[in-house]
């Protein structure tokens, strides 16, 4: 029997899409989520939201935080709180790693994408510097002259 091909209806991929706009990004690392069980069929259904979120070291331990999970819409009383901290499962080497780039100063910890491998929720976290306006400007002029190159050769074709 071969493997089958991901079902697309069930393949959920929640992205940030301030990330590479707003910050250069330096280095990736996936870790794991720390979900209950209301939040992973939220997440599943395609309700969340990352783009203001960002990652912190308290104690060791890395925690994802201000990542947006909608309540499940046919959850109970113990349904969860929406904006909570949610615990990112890493290695120790990464997480001292992460914990020495965030302490020197000048870096974030920017979550870039939310999925599923497999059966666990995973979420792409980066290493990112900031990027000032001028950076942003040069970035739209560089993708803008990419537009009209590309333009420009479809229409030799």
């Amino acid at each position: 029997m071969c493997a089958q091909s991901p079902d697309p209806e069930r393949y959920t991929e929640i992205r940030n899409a301030k990330a590479r706009r707003d910050y250069f990004i330096e280095e990736k690392f996936e870790a794991g989520l720390a979900l209950r069980g209301t939040e992973v069929k939220s997440v599943r259904n395609g309700r969340a939201q990352i783009n203001d979120a960002f990652g912190r070291v308290e104690k060791g331990e890395v925690w994802l935080c201000n990542a947006h999970i909608d309540p499940y819409e046919y959850g109970t009383d113990n349904n969860h709180e929406a904006r909570r901290q949610r615990k990112l499962l890493l290695h120790k080497h990464e997480i001292r790693k992460i914990a020495q780039a965030l302490e020197a100063g000048g870096r974030a910890l920017v979550p870039l994408r939310l999925y599923f491998k497999d059966a666990l929720a995973k979420v792409e976290v980066a290493l990112a510097t900031g990027k000032k306006q001028f950076d942003k400007r040069e970035d739209l002029k560089k993708r803008a002259q990419l537009r009209e190159a590309d333009r420009a050769l479809r229409f030799r074709r």
